[in-house]
């Protein structure tokens, strides 16, 4: 992989779930319910983590990370999102930047972004500015706008980090 700047794309869902926390973007966002899945179901960095797989043809979220292992049964997304990073590190790669939205017709996010802004830099060891997140409502059309779970997309860029020579 010689390529000096490589994107990829991200996308996930998950439907929501009652006595579950939810989590989206490493935030805990207070709501009467919370997404389902095996991990935590932030769906933000599960959508996060495609994009960077992807922008490195490293696979998906899915072959590092099944939901057939019990080892990430109510795993914290940050945690691989850590494992992703330190995968495009390994392969000579580090962030340019993400763009992402978050697609919920509840609740609603705007508060939060900064916050989840922070953490995914924190982790992926960019500046904050390299980070955005943008939440939007489907118009009360589909599962979104039924309120019947979230989804998320995010794109990559990422850097062919320079190697001394």
């Amino acid at each position: 992989m010689n390529t000096p700047y490589r994107t990829g794309i991200g996308f996930d869902v998950h439907a929501f779930s009652d006595n579950r926390k939810l989590i989206i973007g490493g935030v805990e966002i207070p709501f009467e319910k919370g997404l389902m899945g095996h991990s935590d179901a932030d769906v933000l960095i599960h959508a996060i983590c495609d994009a960077l797989l992807g922008s490195i043809s490293a696979g998906d979220i899915g072959l590092h990370f099944p939901d057939t292992d019990p080892k990430y049964k109510n795993a914290n997304s940050l945690e691989l999102l850590k494992d992703v990073y330190q995968l495009m590190l390994r392969v000579g790669y580090s962030v340019g930047n993400i763009d992402a939205v978050i697609a919920a017709q509840k609740p609603k996010l705007s508060g939060y972004i900064l916050q989840m802004r922070k953490k995914i830099s924190d982790v992926l060891q960019t500046q904050i500015e390299n980070v955005s997140i943008k939440a939007t409502t489907t118009e009360k059309l589909g599962f979104v706008g039924r309120e019947e779970g979230i989804s998320a997309f995010a794109t990559v860029l990422v850097i062919k980090i320079p190697q001394n020579v």
